[in-house]
């Protein structure tokens, strides 16, 4: 008899009833690398720590996307500009790369982070950038905000097999800068104050975890196998109604699969599918690429990847750390590093005209994104129909390292929520209505993650 054809037999326990609470009865059995959603169960207290899950979106429709790109050393202020709305917008020479996606675009203009500004530290104290908390300035406590993007993957990526994709493309670096840890110019995406998350950087070893499960569990094996023992922890947890009502659970979740397996092979599936079963690429060499551009471009196509296939719908891609020394020769008639020779050029005509060659390039890499989402249809919309892309840097000028606003991009509809094409301009709108926190919260509504507050804002973003 198949693990699938197996009946369920719940563990009985003692008869234990429970007062209705005004908390989330919808909670979680974990295993290794999966998270199963538990029926409403009256035993509310026997999960006090369970954590709420997102709203969920439309089955039938296919489910939103954050992609976010960071450049390091932010931008040449007289070069980063945008004017007028859709195909006829002008932008600045920083933003040539864009042209063509003018009609997908939303320029934001004046968003800030107080405490980046206020941070003494010129580079490391500005690495707050998904979560507008303090940089830590005691060299021996590691501690910033736990960043939005682990905010929603920790909410709804129990959904895919990998909860958030987390890359880069330079490792990371343990040095000291200024007497801080280097910890917090290679890290972009932290899923808690004092623990950033882990940043993978071999294209290979993303390819193999949106290959298989996420974890390694092989692909086969029942979800239901891999809860088996948290759902048996249960036994002296739940009342007598609640062991009957889960039997029926787990042998609808046994039909499901049964259903799903053989649909499958069918080709079909219920509900909305991804528009890719199978990896549309090869498998990238084991070894760490020496090419830049060729690294960057392998990244960029597997967050494409995890996306069409719906293996995550959270990711993040730091094309360099922040102080970066990455040698930009890569780039015709450049000659230096990104930080040091390019970023801090003295106002020489020569090197700034270098430096503007590198913000091109950046936001190339954010323009192929756009451009490789774009043109991958799910059903009537597209892949970046049904996403939002973010570009941005944790500085304004590079030079001064001014941090009085931030440069920001985004691309995508959304799923039909944001509209594009457009200019938002908060500069002037007072410091409390231009916190960046409060576009953090706007796109974390649009994930299904709706929190009354994030780092220092409280309120969405107006004219999203």
């Amino acid at each position: 008899m198949s693990h699938l054809d197996r009946p369920f037999q719940p563990p009985m326990g003692r008869r234990r009833r429970t007062a209705p609470t005004a908390s989330s009865r919808r909670h979680f059995l974990r295993g290794v690398g999966v998270a199963l959603a538990l029926p409403w169960l009256e035993s509310a207290s026997a999960f006090a720590s369970a954590k709420a899950s997102a709203s969920a979106r439309a089955s039938a429709g296919p489910p939103l996307r954050l992609g976010i790109v960071y450049f390091s050393n932010g931008v040449e202020p007289a070069h980063w500009w945008a004017k007028g709305s859709g195909a006829t917008m002008e932008l600045g020479p920083g933003l040539v790369p864009m042209l063509p996606h003018r009609e997908d675009m939303v320029f934001l203009r004046g968003l800030y982070s107080h405490a980046a500004l206020s941070s003494t530290s010129p580079h490391l104290g500005r690495m707050n950038l998904l979560s507008g908390a303090p940089v830590s300035l005691d060299p021996d406590v590691i501690r910033v905000g736990t960043s939005m993007d682990q905010v929603i993957a920790n909410a709804i990526g129990s959904q895919t097999a990998v909860p958030s994709l987390v890359l880069g493309v330079e490792p990371n670096e343990l040095r000291l800068e200024d007497g801080l840890s280097m910890v917090y110019g290679s890290s972009l995406s932290w899923v808690a104050p004092t623990r950033p998350a882990t940043k993978e950087i071999y294209p290979a070893r993303v390819f193999d975890r949106l290959v298989g499960d996420g974890t390694g569990r092989a692909l086969d094996r029942s979800i239901l196998d891999a809860v088996q023992e948290e759902a048996s922890s249960l036994r002296t947890r739940v009342s007598r109604d609640d062991h009957h009502k889960l039997g029926e659970y787990f042998e609808g979740i046994r039909d499901i699969e049964t259903r799903i397996a053989r649909a499958s092979k069918e080709e079909r599936l219920e509900g909305w599918r991804p528009t890719l079963a199978q990896p549309d690429m090869p498998r990238p060499k084991h070894e760490l690429p020496q090419d830049v551009p060729a690294h960057m471009k392998l990244m960029l196509d597997l967050v494409v990847l995890a996306f069409q296939m719906d293996k995550t719908r959270v990711a993040t891609l730091m094309l360099n750390n922040d102080l970066s020394q990455m040698n930009f020769k890569f780039v015709d008639g450049v000659q230096g590093a990104l930080h040091l020779d390019l970023t801090h050029n003295g106002r020489v005509a020569a090197k700034e005209a270098m430096y503007l060659k590198t913000n091109q390039f950046h936001i190339a890499q954010f323009a192929y994104l756009t451009e490789r989402m774009k043109a991958i249809h799910e059903g009537e919309t597209t892949l970046l129909d049904n996403s939002i892309l973010m570009c941005a840097s944790s500085l304004f000028d590079g030079d001064l390292h001014s941090a009085e606003q931030l440069p920001i991009l985004l691309t995508g509809k959304g799923g039909g929520t944001l509209k594009t094409g457009r200019i938002l301009d908060y500069m002037d709108k007072g410091d409390a209505n231009r916190k960046v926190c409060s576009l953090h919260l706007s796109l974390m509504d649009r994930m299904g993650v709706r929190l009354d507050g994030f780092g220092d804002a409280s309120s969405r973003l107006e004219g999203l």
